[in-house]
């Protein structure tokens, strides 16, 4: 290996390493700044095997611990009917379609935006993304962990700025797509092909088991917080400032960017690759990686879906941050955290998502950051003895414990 190559080698496992012992120190230091629920810690011995029993199948205090019903049903599958003719939603088809042109035309944009709008766009799509992953994904569909009024405000904000539906309606089909995951009642069913999963479900009416399942489900917990409830009586409104307005005007304002540049970079492109990150949960982690977890159920690890579509941006827009910020181990490994699908249909409460702590999980590290500013407590975690038994169980052998 030629010289260079070799130091260059040697520098990248130097820089890995010192990376991995950081995260664990720190990691740790966040975990104690308040309290962790092991959820699923109970285990026994059966000769020298380890058993696990689920904390949710076998203990009555789910409830009381916070938690929604949003394991799979297994019974479910085997009473669908037969698939009604779709019915496209032509609105959706005609606003999508737009929207991906007017993608196209910020990508064309790129070269003569000036550094701080590609930074500015940057920071707008990491706070949308937090909206969707530690808000209305993590926080308010799995409650696995609880959050100040501050931090809620601050979540929603960050949602509206996503424009993915409010957070009663995303938390709501959420836990229908895991209650129901891969078949009619899942609002994206992967078994019907990558494009309906990804964006298609958007562009046709719901099923109607979607509906119904929906409409049983217990949603309490949304209807009495009241700042989810704002949000949903707000929402156009807010979605029409922070989505769009916010975007486009800083760079306007602040630093004289061009107002068509200001649009189409910032709100519009943004916009649309936020919106594919999270469609990329939906379709390609439903379809490409490995099942360590669970090998019965579709969802897969797909680290690239957690690197999520910041990756590309940042690609796109190297030169406008520090070259040292975009090498891959560091900035594409500390990204959204939302790939490890299997893990996370498994094991929907864990606040991780993962088990592999901050490692390609930015949302995880930032709920740890809430806790340490007592913005945040109650994260539940699932133990390494529970998550070991299980892939012993049903894993397809792929698994490497972290």
């Amino acid at each position: 290996m030629p010289a260079h190559l070799l130091q260059e080698e040697v520098s990248l496992h130097v820089r890995n390493d010192l990376f991995d012992y950081i995260s664990v120190i720190l990691a740790a230091k966040f975990s104690s700044a308040s309290s962790t629920t092991t959820v699923t810690s109970r285990v026994t011995k059966n000769g020298n095997a380890v058993v696990e029993k689920d904390l949710l199948k076998h203990d009555n205090v789910a409830a009381e611990r916070g938690m929604v019903d949003d394991l799979f049903d297994e019974t479910y599958r085997e009473k669908e009917g037969p698939k009604p003719p779709l019915r496209y939603v032509w609105r959706n088809i005609i606003l999508m379609s737009l929207l991906h042109l007017g993608a196209i035309i910020g990508l064309i944009l790129i070269p003569y935006a000036k550094i701080q709008t590609l930074a500015w766009a940057i920071l707008c799509f990491v706070l949308n993304a937090l909206g969707v992953t530690a808000g209305s994904h993590r926080l308010w569909s799995h409650r696995s962990y609880k959050a100040t009024l501050p931090l809620r405000i601050f979540l929603t904000i960050a949602n509206s700025m996503a424009f993915q539906n409010d957070i009663y309606e995303w938390a709501r089909d959420h836990r229908v797509h895991h209650k129901y995951s891969e078949t009619d009642a899942d609002p994206h069913n992967a078994m019907r092909g990558f494009f309906f999963s990804h964006i298609g479900w958007l562009l046709v009416r719901k099923h109607p088991d979607v509906i119904e399942k929906g409409q049983k489900l217990d949603l309490s917990d949304l209807k009495a917080d009241k700042v989810v409830m704002f949000q949903r009586r707000y929402y156009k409104p807010s979605v029409v400032l922070l989505c769009f307005t916010l975007p486009t005007l800083v760079p306007w304002y602040f630093w004289d960017e061009s107002l068509i540049i200001s649009f189409f970079i910032p709100a519009i492109l943004r916009y649309a690759l936020g919106l594919n990150a999270t469609w990329l949960v939906n379709s390609a982690a439903h379809m490409f990686g490995n099942r360590p977890y669970d090998q019965n159920i579709n969802p897969r690890e797909n680290p690239l879906v957690s690197m999520g579509a910041l990756a590309a941006l940042i690609s796109i827009t190297e030169r406008s941050i520090p070259e040292a910020l975009v090498e891959r181990d560091f900035i594409y490994g500390e990204l959204r955290g939302e790939g490890f699908h299997n893990y996370h249909h498994t094991f929907p409460y864990d606040y991780s998502a993962s088990e592999f702590g901050w490692r390609f999980n930015l949302t995880t590290a930032f709920i740890d950051l809430m806790c340490l500013l007592g913005l945040a407590s109650d994260r539940k975690k699932v133990s390494k003895e529970v998550i070991l038994a299980r892939k012993m169980r049903t894993g397809d052998g792929s698994h490497k414990s972290g």
